[in-house]
């Protein structure tokens, strides 16, 4: 694919919760061209704000536009997989907020067909393109942690609570996507949680997972929870390292801490140490990648193996949960991470 020295042109379909902040980062860097929502009074406030955007109801008419090279869908999950394929069938770059789909069949048939049309598919794990996470990694590549032994994230608040997906599918699919970035694909998932507010929807689950090596991870997800919780933290031979979000100026904290030797009941316990990271708005961060992979026809870092990847590891987690917690092997261990990449 020939890179393209302009700008590329998207359009953003979808402007409830999400869709709102795309369409503002696509236009703080004069990619925005058009924007596409069923409700005409929404569609008309946005035309007001861009009034040099152009408004869409249709998306079937938007596809027909020469002036789109790429579409955004910030819509509902299970609106992803047919929208993407119209999408790329349409000869468009396309952009999908997670999850990719709602099925790794599904995922893995968009993947196969942006190669076949030779079009840029993008997920949007917005953890990947955290400043914070490049600094992640530089710590777990530069051996300051040494051995890996666990990783454990939490995801938790108040809301907000949907009817159309569980909270497994809406909070999870970051955190996946970050533990396979670290650690490969896991060779088992086992999930539990509970249903409270509606039948069948769970308002909260905990999903273990064990890699390659003996790594384990803990992914606790919840929309009925007091507080908000938004920490990733790494257990290592040597240090331990505490991501969190949100943490307004040390969000990154590497920890001198550990076993003192050999003697398991001896503690080092010698404080910590801030890491630096670039402060960029992590989503301005992601639509400017994929911008980038359009202009210059390259894979994105959550491309559609990216996303095929995550949803596998959510379908076994999904499994556990409707069978009462049993593990379920995945069948794709051995796929290395890039955690020192």
């Amino acid at each position: 694919m020939k890179a393209d020295s302009r700008q590329p042109r998207v359009a953003v379909v979808g402007t409830g919760y999400w869709g709102k902040n795309l369409v503002r980062n696509f236009s703080e860097l004069g990619a925005l061209a058009a924007v596409c929502d069923r409700d005409q009074a929404i569609l008309a406030q946005f035309e007001g704000l861009y009034p040099t955007v152009s408004g869409y109801r249709d998306f079937s008419e938007l596809l027909l536009s020469d002036d789109i090279d790429a579409v955004v869908l910030a819509t509902p999950a299970e609106t992803h997989f047919p929208m993407a394929r119209q999408a790329l069938e349409s000869g468009k770059d396309v952009f999908v907020e997670k999850p990719l789909a709602l099925a790794s069949a599904e995922g893995d048939e968009l993947e196969r067909l942006a190669a076949a049309r030779g079009r840029v598919l993008m997920v949007g794990h917005l953890l990947h393109y955290h400043p914070a996470m490049k600094a992640v990694r530089a710590v777990i590549g530069s051996g300051e942690l040494g051995d890996l032994y666990y990783m454990s994230s939490n995801r938790l608040n108040l809301g907000r609570v949907r009817r159309e997906e569980n909270v497994l599918w809406s909070f999870a699919p970051h955190d996946v996507s970050v533990m396979l970035m670290i650690a490969g694909m896991p060779e088992s998932v086992a999930a539990s949680g509970g249903a409270y507010l509606q039948e069948d929807v769970f308002d909260t689950t905990i999903t273990n997972l064990v890699f390659p090596g003996g790594i384990r991870g803990h992914i606790y997800v919840s929309w009925l929870h007091p507080f908000k919780d938004h920490k990733l933290v790494l257990i290592g031979s040597r240090r331990m390292l505490v991501f969190d979000d949100l943490e307004s100026e040390e969000k990154i904290r590497l920890y001198d801490k550990g076993v003192a030797g050999d003697d398991v009941t001896a503690i080092r316990s010698n404080g910590y140490e801030p890491v630096p990271f670039d402060r960029a708005e992590p989503l301005k961060v992601e639509c400017s990648h994929f911008l980038e992979c359009v202009a210059r026809r390259s894979r994105p870092d959550t491309d559609g193996v990216n996303g095929a990847d995550v949803l596998r590891v959510l379908e076994a987690a999904q499994s556990s949960l409707d069978s009462g917690g049993s593990p379920v092997l995945t069948g794709a261990a051995g796929r290395a991470g890039t955690g020192g990449a």
